[in-house]
């Protein structure tokens, strides 16, 4: 087993999904008169759990049943949004692959519900690759509290040091840091300038070697 393991974030690493997601949420927000700035959408949604951007929407406390329904509605949303354009983001079979032959532990860690991450495995033919998936059931504290990192590492036997995780968002970014794991930023939602705070930076996974990145990140 190689000594550093890797862990995906999904939305945005492993689906290019955030332009889906923007208009699922403006639809969303707007239905409920709603109307955000692109700032805002950064600072009170992005990265963040349904149970959290719901509440920082709706400014007050929601019944379990509520956050559930409208959490639902919402990726119902984005799920009948996505569907015809599905795929995961180029190069990365061909990098997962290159893990396996390697031996590289690896997990998802992501702030989205069970349902997006069984939709998302299934029409991307990619579940084969990843036994350890953790969803937004599995913590308390969404990103960019380092829970999320935290436990990845912990069920995979890892220390968080020695993990590299794969991110898109700012919070994101920020989670991983703070749980102590190198981070490469993933350009599908942010510039390169935007994630000068990770470790290294990507486009895609297109002529990625994860051998060498490894090297590149730990010298």
């Amino acid at each position: 087993m190689n000594p550093v393991a890797f862990v995906f974030d999904m939305d945005g690493v492993i689906i290019h999904s955030n332009p889906y997601h923007k208009i699922a949420l403006h639809q969303f927000c707007e239905k409920y008169g709603y109307h955000l700035t692109e700032d805002q959408l950064r600072n009170k949604i992005y990265g963040r759990t349904n149970k959290q951007w719901i509440t920082n929407l709706f400014e007050r406390e929601l019944k379990p049943e509520e956050l559930h329904f409208y959490a639902e509605e919402k990726e119902g949303l984005f799920r009948d949004l996505i569907e015809k354009d599905i795929k995961s983001l180029d190069g990365l079979e061909g990098f997962l692959e290159k893990m396996d032959a390697l031996k590289i532990a690896r997990a998802i860690g992501t702030s989205a519900p069970k349902s997006n991450v069984d939709f998302v495995m299934a029409k991307t033919h990619l579940k084969k690759y990843f036994t350890t998936v953790l969803d937004d059931s599995f913590v308390e504290n969404g990103k960019p509290h380092p829970e999320i990192y935290i436990k990845c590492a912990a069920a995979l036997g890892f220390a968080p040091a020695n993990c590299i995780v794969f991110e898109d968002s700012l919070s994101g970014v920020e989670a991983g840091k703070a749980s102590g794991a190198k981070v490469v930023g993933v350009a599908t939602t942010h510039t390169h300038e935007e994630l000068a705070g990770t470790d290294f930076i990507i486009d895609d996974f297109q002529h990625l070697d994860p051998a060498e990145l490894i090297k590149k990140i730990y010298g």
